[in-house]
């Protein structure tokens, strides 16, 4: 299991200093409703936005 996970998205409720992410699990998806090829094909489902 990963120790640090990264997040740019600094508008996620999750974020915090240092580009660290604060969920207690992450919930990655394909987008494309298929296996994925490469990253841009999945997205976070645990991003929420601030509020």
């Amino acid at each position: 299991m990963a120790q640090d996970v990264l997040c740019e998205v600094n508008n996620c409720t999750y974020w915090r200093s240092g580009n660290k992410c604060n969920a207690t699990a992450i919930y990655v998806v394909s987008n494309k409703g298929k296996q994925a090829s490469n990253s841009e094909e999945t997205d976070c489902k645990t991003f929420e936005p601030e509020a």
